[in-house]
Protein backbone atom coordinates (compact mmCIF):
# COMPACT_ATOMS: atom_id res chain seq x y z
CA UNK A 1 0.00 0.00 0.00
CA UNK A 2 1.24 3.32 -0.97
CA UNK A 3 2.05 5.93 1.51
CA UNK A 4 1.06 8.59 -0.81
CA UNK A 5 -2.47 10.10 -1.50
CA UNK A 6 -3.09 12.45 -4.44
CA UNK A 7 -5.66 15.12 -4.86
CA UNK A 8 -6.31 16.56 -8.04
CA UNK A 9 -8.30 19.51 -9.07
CA UNK A 10 -9.71 18.25 -12.62
CA UNK A 11 -9.81 20.48 -15.44
CA UNK A 12 -10.28 21.07 -19.17
CA UNK A 13 -6.29 21.68 -19.74
CA UNK A 14 -4.28 22.34 -16.82
CA UNK A 15 -4.71 20.03 -13.32
CA UNK A 16 -4.06 21.12 -9.83
CA UNK A 17 -2.20 18.10 -8.05
CA UNK A 18 -2.12 17.98 -4.14
CA UNK A 19 0.58 15.13 -2.84
CA UNK A 20 0.33 14.05 1.00
CA UNK A 21 2.53 11.85 3.17
CA UNK A 22 0.94 9.23 5.45
CA UNK A 23 0.40 11.85 8.00
CA UNK A 24 -1.58 14.68 6.01
CA UNK A 25 1.48 16.77 5.43
CA UNK A 26 1.33 18.20 2.25
CA UNK A 27 4.93 17.06 0.07
CA UNK A 28 4.53 18.95 -3.40
CA UNK A 29 2.07 20.78 -5.25
CA UNK A 30 2.19 20.97 -9.06
CA UNK A 31 0.47 21.94 -12.19
CA UNK A 32 0.17 19.59 -15.14
CA UNK A 33 -1.58 19.80 -18.65
CA UNK A 34 -3.49 17.10 -19.85
CA UNK A 35 -1.72 15.05 -21.55
CA UNK A 36 1.13 15.39 -19.30
CA UNK A 37 -0.69 14.44 -16.41
CA UNK A 38 -1.76 11.25 -17.93
CA UNK A 39 1.48 10.20 -18.40
CA UNK A 40 2.30 11.26 -14.72
CA UNK A 41 -0.33 9.25 -13.46
CA UNK A 42 0.91 6.31 -14.95
CA UNK A 43 3.96 6.26 -13.16
CA UNK A 44 2.77 6.50 -9.68
CA UNK A 45 3.35 3.60 -7.47
CA UNK A 46 0.49 0.54 -7.61
CA UNK A 47 -2.70 1.47 -4.84
CA UNK A 48 -1.92 5.28 -4.66
CA UNK A 49 -5.31 6.99 -3.89
CA UNK A 50 -5.77 9.77 -6.49
CA UNK A 51 -8.80 11.77 -5.18
CA UNK A 52 -10.90 14.05 -7.13
CA UNK A 53 -14.33 16.28 -7.07
CA UNK A 54 -17.11 14.60 -9.06
CA UNK A 55 -17.37 16.39 -12.16
CA UNK A 56 -17.07 16.17 -15.87
CA UNK A 57 -14.11 13.79 -16.37
CA UNK A 58 -14.11 12.43 -13.37
CA UNK A 59 -14.85 8.92 -13.77
CA UNK A 60 -12.84 8.88 -17.04
CA UNK A 61 -9.68 9.98 -15.42
CA UNK A 62 -11.00 7.78 -12.75
CA UNK A 63 -11.25 4.36 -14.95
CA UNK A 64 -8.11 5.57 -16.28
CA UNK A 65 -6.23 4.98 -12.62
CA UNK A 66 -8.04 1.91 -12.26
CA UNK A 67 -6.35 0.46 -15.48
CA UNK A 68 -2.68 2.05 -13.77
CA UNK A 69 -3.14 -0.26 -10.70
CA UNK A 70 -4.37 3.20 -8.95
CA UNK A 71 -7.01 3.74 -6.54
CA UNK A 72 -9.51 6.35 -7.41
CA UNK A 73 -11.66 7.82 -5.27
CA UNK A 74 -14.55 10.71 -6.27
CA UNK A 75 -15.75 12.79 -3.87
CA UNK A 76 -18.97 15.25 -4.30
CA UNK A 77 -18.11 18.48 -4.39
CA UNK A 78 -20.46 19.66 -0.91
CA UNK A 79 -17.75 17.03 0.65
CA UNK A 80 -14.86 18.88 -0.02
CA UNK A 81 -16.03 22.82 0.85
CA UNK A 82 -15.55 22.02 4.36
CA UNK A 83 -11.87 20.89 3.91
CA UNK A 84 -11.10 23.98 2.09
CA UNK A 85 -8.88 26.37 4.48
CA UNK A 86 -10.56 29.21 4.00
CA UNK A 87 -13.10 31.14 1.18
CA UNK A 88 -10.54 33.69 0.49
CA UNK A 89 -8.08 30.74 -0.54
CA UNK A 90 -10.17 29.53 -2.66
CA UNK A 91 -7.82 28.68 -6.29
CA UNK A 92 -7.35 25.41 -7.72
CA UNK A 93 -3.69 24.97 -5.21
CA UNK A 94 -5.87 24.91 -2.55
CA UNK A 95 -8.65 23.08 -4.34
CA UNK A 96 -6.47 20.11 -4.71
CA UNK A 97 -5.39 20.10 -1.00
CA UNK A 98 -8.93 20.57 0.54
CA UNK A 99 -9.35 17.17 -2.20
CA UNK A 100 -7.01 15.18 -0.39
CA UNK A 101 -7.49 16.01 2.84
CA UNK A 102 -11.17 15.10 2.57
CA UNK A 103 -10.03 12.00 0.66
CA UNK A 104 -8.49 10.61 3.67
CA UNK A 105 -11.24 10.74 6.38
CA UNK A 106 -12.36 7.38 7.46
CA UNK A 107 -15.65 8.56 7.25
CA UNK A 108 -15.69 9.76 3.73
CA UNK A 109 -18.26 8.83 1.11
CA UNK A 110 -17.40 8.10 -2.26
CA UNK A 111 -18.93 8.55 -5.57
CA UNK A 112 -18.87 4.87 -7.41
CA UNK A 113 -16.83 4.88 -10.66
CA UNK A 114 -19.25 4.45 -13.67
CA UNK A 115 -18.59 2.20 -16.45
CA UNK A 116 -18.76 3.49 -20.10
CA UNK A 117 -21.92 2.08 -20.73
CA UNK A 118 -23.18 3.52 -17.12
CA UNK A 119 -21.79 6.65 -18.88
CA UNK A 120 -23.40 6.05 -22.13
CA UNK A 121 -26.69 5.46 -21.28
CA UNK A 122 -26.61 8.39 -18.97
CA UNK A 123 -25.97 10.66 -21.84
CA UNK A 124 -29.44 9.57 -23.28
CA UNK A 125 -30.69 11.01 -19.88
CA UNK A 126 -28.90 14.32 -19.94
CA UNK A 127 -29.74 14.51 -23.75
CA UNK A 128 -33.33 14.31 -23.41
CA UNK A 129 -33.62 16.15 -20.36
CA UNK A 130 -32.18 18.95 -22.20
CA UNK A 131 -34.44 18.32 -25.15
CA UNK A 132 -37.60 19.04 -22.71
CA UNK A 133 -36.06 22.39 -21.54
CA UNK A 134 -35.60 23.48 -24.80
CA UNK A 135 -38.79 22.75 -26.01
CA UNK A 136 -40.65 23.73 -22.94
CA UNK A 137 -38.26 27.45 -23.85
CA UNK A 138 -39.21 27.45 -27.44
CA UNK A 139 -42.91 26.73 -27.09
CA UNK A 140 -43.39 29.20 -24.36
CA UNK A 141 -41.54 32.26 -26.41
CA UNK A 142 -43.94 30.77 -28.90
CA UNK A 143 -46.60 32.09 -26.55
CA UNK A 144 -45.61 34.86 -25.82
CA UNK A 145 -44.70 36.22 -29.17
CA UNK A 146 -48.54 35.48 -30.41
CA UNK A 147 -49.45 37.12 -27.06
CA UNK A 148 -47.93 40.46 -28.25
CA UNK A 149 -50.39 40.26 -31.21
CA UNK A 150 -53.47 39.61 -28.73
CA UNK A 151 -53.08 35.77 -29.58
CA UNK A 152 -53.44 33.56 -26.02
CA UNK A 153 -52.85 29.94 -26.57
CA UNK A 154 -53.61 27.94 -23.68
CA UNK A 155 -50.70 25.97 -21.80
CA UNK A 156 -50.52 22.57 -23.71
CA UNK A 157 -49.42 21.53 -26.25
CA UNK A 158 -51.80 20.68 -28.09
CA UNK A 159 -53.72 23.62 -27.74
CA UNK A 160 -50.28 25.77 -29.39
CA UNK A 161 -49.92 22.87 -32.41
CA UNK A 162 -54.01 23.85 -33.40
CA UNK A 163 -52.62 27.70 -33.43
CA UNK A 164 -49.62 27.01 -35.23
CA UNK A 165 -51.23 24.92 -37.70
CA UNK A 166 -53.77 27.14 -38.26
CA UNK A 167 -51.63 30.55 -38.80
CA UNK A 168 -53.42 31.11 -42.10
CA UNK A 169 -56.68 32.15 -40.78
CA UNK A 170 -55.32 34.68 -38.46
CA UNK A 171 -56.00 37.45 -40.29
CA UNK A 172 -54.95 39.90 -38.19
CA UNK A 173 -51.39 38.62 -38.06
CA UNK A 174 -48.98 40.39 -40.07
CA UNK A 175 -47.34 38.08 -42.95
CA UNK A 176 -43.71 38.70 -41.68
CA UNK A 177 -44.54 36.83 -38.19
CA UNK A 178 -46.14 34.30 -39.39
CA UNK A 179 -43.36 33.30 -41.56
CA UNK A 180 -41.30 33.90 -38.05
CA UNK A 181 -43.24 31.82 -35.82
CA UNK A 182 -43.44 28.86 -39.05
CA UNK A 183 -39.67 28.74 -38.70
CA UNK A 184 -40.05 28.28 -33.97
CA UNK A 185 -42.42 25.69 -35.28
CA UNK A 186 -40.19 23.91 -37.48
CA UNK A 187 -37.74 24.12 -34.56
CA UNK A 188 -40.02 22.88 -31.82
CA UNK A 189 -41.01 19.92 -33.93
CA UNK A 190 -37.60 19.26 -34.58
CA UNK A 191 -37.11 19.15 -31.02
CA UNK A 192 -40.17 17.37 -30.13
CA UNK A 193 -38.18 14.34 -32.77
CA UNK A 194 -35.01 14.12 -30.88
CA UNK A 195 -36.92 14.13 -27.52
CA UNK A 196 -39.08 11.18 -28.57
CA UNK A 197 -35.95 9.73 -30.22
CA UNK A 198 -33.86 9.47 -27.18
CA UNK A 199 -36.95 8.40 -25.13
CA UNK A 200 -37.48 5.52 -27.68
CA UNK A 201 -33.79 4.90 -26.95
CA UNK A 202 -33.72 4.88 -23.08
CA UNK A 203 -37.22 2.38 -23.22
CA UNK A 204 -35.10 -0.01 -25.46
CA UNK A 205 -32.33 0.01 -22.83
CA UNK A 206 -35.10 -0.90 -19.82
CA UNK A 207 -36.32 -3.81 -22.04
CA UNK A 208 -33.25 -5.00 -22.42
CA UNK A 209 -31.78 -4.97 -19.20
CA UNK A 210 -33.32 -7.85 -16.69
CA UNK A 211 -33.15 -5.51 -13.75
CA UNK A 212 -34.68 -2.77 -15.38
CA UNK A 213 -37.21 -5.36 -15.70
CA UNK A 214 -37.90 -6.38 -12.40
CA UNK A 215 -37.53 -2.47 -11.22
CA UNK A 216 -40.78 -1.78 -13.30
CA UNK A 217 -42.16 -4.43 -11.75
CA UNK A 218 -42.77 -2.16 -8.80
CA UNK A 219 -46.39 -0.13 -9.21
CA UNK A 220 -44.73 3.81 -10.47
CA UNK A 221 -41.49 2.75 -11.67
CA UNK A 222 -41.82 3.61 -15.26
CA UNK A 223 -38.93 2.53 -17.94
CA UNK A 224 -37.12 5.61 -18.04
CA UNK A 225 -37.05 6.07 -14.37
CA UNK A 226 -36.03 2.64 -13.87
CA UNK A 227 -32.79 3.07 -16.12
CA UNK A 228 -32.24 6.03 -14.45
CA UNK A 229 -31.63 3.87 -11.75
CA UNK A 230 -30.01 0.98 -12.76
CA UNK A 231 -27.10 2.98 -14.56
CA UNK A 232 -26.91 5.13 -11.70
CA UNK A 233 -25.67 2.05 -8.98
CA UNK A 234 -22.80 0.76 -8.68
CA UNK A 235 -21.46 -1.71 -11.52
Amino acid sequence: MSTISIGVDLAKHVFSICEMDSAGHVLRGQDLRREPFGRWLAQLPADTIVAMEACSGAHYWGRRCVSYGLQPRIIAAQFVTPFRKGRRTKNDRADAEAIATAARQGNMRFVPIKSIDQQVRLSWHRVREGYKVESLAIGNRIRGVLAEFGVIVAQSDLALRRVLADLDAKSGLPAELKQLLRDLAEHWAQLSVHLNACQARIEAHAREDERCVRLRAIIGIGPITADAMRTCAPC
